[in-house]
């Protein structure tokens, strides 16, 4: 795969722990490869700066058109830009440039000195200039009250706050709630059509450079192919690592790991909402005794299959409503209890609960019309379908009792919105997260053992089976084989 290049336009850290030396590290963690145009250099330490130099604005100038005169980026991160003459050389590069720019509006730093010359209100001014050409700005706390020059106090403002700057010209925003105090760490991103809270449990340690490290992660994964929101799960990941890793004594966050996040524990929670306490874990105990999972349509397929031993299913009914609906669920679950089998039922949550069916499973645009609490409450398990970072974290914040993970391959099945995971990223997704795992999405018997050995907990099969010429046959057939290999 070609190595993709990511800038940093920003100021340049004697210790080595944040600007242009953390965010070049941080690309060659995410294997970009990096090129830094220096607005300052500074004499500082973790715990403060002494004194800065900002460089010319002929030689910032002179920086990004010596690079790009050999190869344009695919992402630029720019952080302390310092004076306001810099600001238009920025302005100029980025009206004609295509590719993915991230800003963090270093304004203070941590131990209280400005990181700009002059008067405030007048760099403030210049800086939003550039907004209309920013993919993303990430001020925390402290750098949103200056832009918007009022104090944010709740959660609710914060979401106001997004609003507000959305309306100076970004594309989307990001609000880093690191300097909070809450039981969480709780960042808010907003492109005014979307927006999400990623919440991850707050870590009692004061880490150098945390900011430059989330833009530049950000950065080089929007550069390696990732959807924006996919690349701030990935983000918050690998800083959440950082923090957690770091020594008493460390100046970098990548003092201990040089590569992506793959830790269950810094996965953030994903909710439309923020955080208040983690939710309640649905139960996960005795789900998979074998890891066949059928998806059907109907009962005559449930019919078809419970002899087989089979002891989980899901039924996925896309074409009755109404009494029809209601009459074939409830004959369906009153089947499976016969068979002493594990019936899932798609989307229809409430129907499950009337009549007493062992789980629901969701799809991500059924989370929220779901009621989850009503959900736990009847004791049913909750299965959760995930395409992407993004989706896997939304699911993780509802704790559920699988996660299901696809398309593993191309499939017929349905019309899909995304690209085949495949088998590497399916075993990144067994190592990484402690759910049970089902995987889903062109699995059939010829692709059955790579998928198994990936150590997932269970298969989900539709067309394998139901487009079958012989579909009791090819269930038998998938049984034995996952059965062999789960030996």
């Amino acid at each position: 795969m070609k190595q993709q290049l990511v800038w940093t336009i920003a100021g340049s850290d004697s210790c080595g722990g944040a600007g242009v030396q953390a965010d070049l590290q941080t690309f060659q963690a995410f294997d970009a490869r990096g090129c830094s145009v220096v607005t300052a250099i500074t004499a500082q330490n973790t715990r403060a700066i002494s004194a800065i130099h900002y460089l010319p604005a002929a030689v910032v100038d002179a920086q990004i058109n010596t690079l790009c005169a050999e190869a344009v980026p695919q992402a630029v991160k720019i952080g302390m830009l310092g004076q306001l003459a810099v600001l238009p050389i920025i302005r100029h590069f980025l009206k004609t440039y295509t590719g993915f720019v991230v800003l963090d509006p270093l304004l203070v730093s941590s131990s209280g000195k400005n990181l700009y010359e002059g008067e405030g209100d007048a760099y403030l001014k210049h800086l939003q200039s550039l907004f209309p050409y920013i993919n993303l700005l990430t001020p925390n706390i402290d750098e949103a009250e200056k832009l918007l020059q009022r104090k944010l106090q709740s959660h609710a403002e914060v979401e106001q706050a997004a609003s507000a700057i959305l309306n100076m010209g970004v594309n989307s925003v990001l609000i880093k709630g690191g300097h909070a105090e809450d039981q969480f760490s709780q960042d808010y991103w907003s492109n005014g059509r979307e927006s999400c809270w990623l919440s991850s449990q707050r870590l009692q340690r004061n880490c150098h450079g945390t900011g430059c490290v989330l833009s530049s992660a950000i950065a080089a994964n929007v550069a390696a192919g990732h959807d924006l929101k996919d690349a701030l799960v990935i983000a918050k990941m690998y800083v959440n690592r950082g923090i957690r890793l770091a020594n008493d004594d460390a100046v970098s966050l990548l003092v201990h790991e040089k590569h992506a996040p793959e830790d269950h524990i810094d996965l953030p929670f994903v909710s439309p909402h923020p955080l208040l306490d983690q939710s309640e874990k649905f139960n996960q105990d005795g789900l998979w005794r074998q890891g066949l999972y059928p998806v059907v349509d109907s009962i005559a397929w449930l019919k078809k299959l419970l002899p087989l031993g089979i002891n989980i299913l899901q039924l996925r009914i896309k074409d009755k409503t109404g009494l029809a609906l209601e009459s074939e669920i409830q004959q369906a679950i009153i089947l499976a209890k016969k068979y002493n089998t594990k019936l899932f039922i798609n989307d229809y949550w409430e129907l499950a609960i009337r009549f007493g069916a062992y789980g629901v499973h969701l799809g991500q645009d059924d989370l929220p019309r779901a009621d989850l609490n009503a959900i736990r409450a009847a004791g049913l398990r909750l299965g959760i379908s995930t395409h992407c970072y993004y989706e896997v974290a939304r699911a993780h914040a509802c704790q559920p009792s699988y996660i299901a993970c696809g398309p593993i391959y191309h499939t017929n099945s349905k019309a899909m919105a995304f690209a085949p995971q495949g088998i590497t990223a399916l075993a990144r997704w067994r190592r990484t997260l402690e759910y049970p795992i089902v995987a889903i999405g062109g699995i059939h018997l010829d692709n059955l053992d790579a998928v198994m050995a990936t150590g997932v907990d269970a298969v989900a099969l539709i067309s394998a089976i139901t487009a079958a010429s012989d579909p009791v046959n090819a269930a038998q057939q998938l049984l034995m084989r996952v059965n062999d290999a789960a030996a």
